[in-house]
């Protein structure tokens, strides 16, 4: 029985061997690197909050209503210390306006995304390449369009602003990139890197466990405790076997 565990032992591990290292590899890497490093939270600038006085607000809200816009869900904001309104209405995508002024903002332009790019980043750093992104996918899997701006920072930082909310989606860096590089091996999802139900991982989980559970049951027999065991049970069969006169005293 020990043999055939030793022989499926063998052939798993062998089998398994290089997911379980990217396992433990990409296991380790997570446990070790903070997670807000991953998203640059500790790169987010600073800004005291800048509220919208309740008059604006209120008169804004009475310009663009009696201008016909509605929705189901408003959002009150400033935007590099300007007042504006977001409008969520059902499937419809998401629409700014100038609170003050009642002016659509949205799609923001490239230069305001940059702007607002340049503020959400803490440091010095500027701008170095931006780009328009119509479909989620890659790096970035937020709302589209979206801009893409890019920082020599040499993390080579990226921040992505929704062109519709004016708002900073998603920060990505050569960290966040390792991180989403190993995520895609650990969960076996190559490409989206986002399904952790995929029938790969399960039947690769199954095998795992399989090997773990063959070595376990093979444990005793290789610290020797089988053989104590056969060796203490040979010994007990012939102490019964020695007529009680040839025993020694």
């Amino acid at each position: 029985m020990n043999g055939l565990w030793a022989k499926m032992h063998k052939w798993l591990a062998l089998a398994m061997a290089i997911q379980i290292l990217f396992w433990f590899g990409s296991g380790l890497f997570f446990a070790v690197v903070p997670i807000e490093r991953v998203r640059s939270e500790h790169m987010i600038a600073e800004h005291a909050a800048a509220p919208v006085p309740f008059d604006v607000a209120a008169d804004g809200l009475l310009r663009l209503g009696s201008a016909g816009v509605t929705g189901e869900r408003l959002e009150i904001r400033a935007l590099l210390d300007r007042p504006v309104l977001l409008v969520h209405r059902g499937e419809e995508r998401p629409r700014l306006f100038d609170l003050a002024s009642g002016e659509p903002l949205s799609p923001i332009p490239m230069e305001l995304a940059v702007r607002i790019a340049e503020a959400d980043h803490a440091g010095d750093a500027r701008a170095a390449r931006v780009e328009l992104i119509r479909e989620a996918g890659g790096e970035y899997r937020g709302a589209v369009p979206a801009w893409r701006v890019a920082f020599d920072d040499g993390a080579n930082r990226a921040l992505y602003v929704a062109a519709d909310s004016g708002q900073v989606t998603a920060r990505r860096s050569t960290l966040w990139r390792t991180f989403d590089f190993l995520w895609g091996l650990h969960i076996m999802d190559w490409r989206g890197r986002t399904d952790f139900n995929t029938w790969l991982l399960i039947v690769s989980t199954a095998l795992g466990l399989v090997v773990i559970v063959s070595g376990i049951v093979m444990l005793p027999s290789r610290l020797g405790y089988t053989a104590w065991r056969r060796r203490r049970r040979a010994d007990r069969l012939n102490a019964r076997q020695i007529p009680t006169g040839d025993r020694p005293a």
